[in-house]
């Protein structure tokens, strides 16, 4: 027996993890495979030229993530405040080719990949744009704005066959996939309900972004930002710099944080999505002219199909919260619960049910007449042993990802190694729009007050 097998065996026993404890792990493998390869001299040949369309917070932590990946080289970088160009020369060097208009960025041939971070009202159109021109895409999450955007996304991938990847950087931690491994191998029972929340408590958290001083038509391209909005606005520096806040542009908690919890969930289960969505939510703390959530709360079912049982999920996300700033996914089985922090670890608790039901105590037992009291317990004692009597003790697992580790790093680790290799990404567009649809379907509940019917298989609104 492999020393993995004997591993997921041996669960019962107490173990904490450490990177070293988990190298026969097929993940770990993985990983070890790719750290061992990275100093490998790259040819020029290999070099893979990128160019990031939306440098705002994540644009500029997805291109140092690229640029961690050996002979990856930035060519161009692309945004509509002329401030945020000028400190891209700053950072990434002088002779970068800079833009406000993408379309100059897909035009170049010597640009292989893109990476799409701009608000999300952007995602699909230069995702497409971008395939059909040749590019391998890397897009941020959610990988559209609207539902209705999805299935011609995935087409477009399908037909001109780019490499397409969503960033939804969990489904290649190191945690997540330990997680899922010792899920599949049945260290919590059969799931029956997950529960999964974001929780912060300060402003920066709540997207109350810094803006810059500078900030004006003259130095924002705001009829660029709008194109695509059927009502235009006057120029707003909240609107451009804080888009997150607004429907228009963005997709709230649901669309930006939610797709994060989902994402996760469906990668360690396997599941292609729920079938019915509910949501409940407000403005409870943030008045500053957003109109989306900054305290929401779904009820999301998943049915039973050949990937898994049926179970529930909860999902909250809570911009006042007096726990302060927290992460927490718990997948819970009829034998224990994965409690996983963030991307970065996760803890196993175990219990199981004793064999026998439990008599007296908080029972009605002890509502009947002695006699009948009597033979009740005797024909209980006879039926079930001492043994059967206890609760197995089923100490727990605890997993930490190794010191400095960065699953962001992962992931454009292996989009590089899809372009480079020609092999499946690890989150396509069927996996991203899976992920992505019930998530802003948790805005059309929330919106229409309603419940929202969704197929996953089909992936279509019913």
């Amino acid at each position: 027996m492999s020393d993995r097998r004997k591993f997921l065996k041996q669960l019962g026993g107490t173990v904490v993890l450490s990177s070293a404890a988990l190298s026969s792990f097929a993940a770990m493998e993985d990983h070890e495979r790719r750290i061992l390869q990275a100093p490998k001299r790259i040819s020029s040949n290999d070099k893979i030229r990128i160019a990031t369309i939306g440098m705002g917070i994540m644009g500029n932590n997805d291109t140092r993530a690229a640029l961690s990946c050996p002979g990856v080289e930035l060519v161009g970088c692309c945004d509509l405040y002329q401030g945020r160009l000028q400190h891209a020369k700053e950072v990434f060097g002088a002779n970068i080719f800079t833009t406000s208009d993408y379309r100059e960025i897909l035009d170049r041939k010597d640009i292989d990949a893109v990476i799409v971070a701009t608000s999300d009202n952007w995602h699909s159109t230069i995702a497409i744009e971008a395939m059909h021109k040749g590019k391998a895409v890397y897009s941020e999450k959610p990988m559209v704005h609207y539902i209705s955007e999805g299935l011609n996304e995935i087409k477009a991938q399908q037909e001109t066959k780019a490499i397409f990847q969503v960033g939804s950087q969990r489904v290649s931690s190191l945690a997540f996939l330990k997680a899922k491994e010792l899920y599949q191998a049945g260290a919590i029972g059969q799931i029956n309900s997950v529960e999964a929340s974001f929780n912060r408590q300060d402003a920066l958290g709540a997207w109350q972004y810094t803006i810059p001083l500078d900030a004006s038509p003259q130095t924002v391209n705001w009829d660029r930002f709008q194109a695509m909005e059927k009502t235009k606005l006057p120029y707003e520096s909240n609107r451009f710099f804080r888009w997150r806040n607004y429907r228009e542009y963005g997709t709230g908690v649901a669309g930006d944080l939610f797709v994060h919890l989902l994402s996760g969930i469906h990668f360690i289960t396997d599941s292609k999505g729920p079938d019915k969505i509910y949501s409940i939510g407000g403005t409870y703390y943030w008045k500053d002219g957003r109109n989306v959530p900054d305290v929401m709360t779904a009820v999301i079912e998943y049915p039973n199909t050949k990937e898994h049982p049926a179970f529930q999920v909860a999902l909250r996300v809570n911009f006042i919260s007096g726990e302060g700033e927290r992460s927490s996914t718990k997948i819970i089985g009829s034998e224990g619960v994965i409690d996983l922090d963030d991307d970065q670890g996760f803890t196993i608790h175990k219990n199981k049910m004793a064999a026998a039901p439990g008599i007296g105590g908080w029972d009605s037992l002890g509502t009947f007449t002695e006699a009948m009291q009597k033979q009740l317990l005797d024909n209980y004692n006879t039926k079930y042993s001492d043994a059967d009597k206890q609760r197995p003790v089923l100490p727990g697992v605890t997993y930490q990802s190794p010191a400095g580790y960065n699953s962001s790093n992962d992931h454009f680790a292996n989009f590089m190694d899809s372009i480079r290799n020609g092999k499946p990404v690890v989150e396509d567009a069927v996996f991203g729009f899976r992920a992505a649809a019930p998530c802003l379907a948790c805005n059309d509940s929330y919106f229409q007050n309603k419940v929202i019917h969704w197929d996953p298989e089909n992936m279509r609104l019913i």
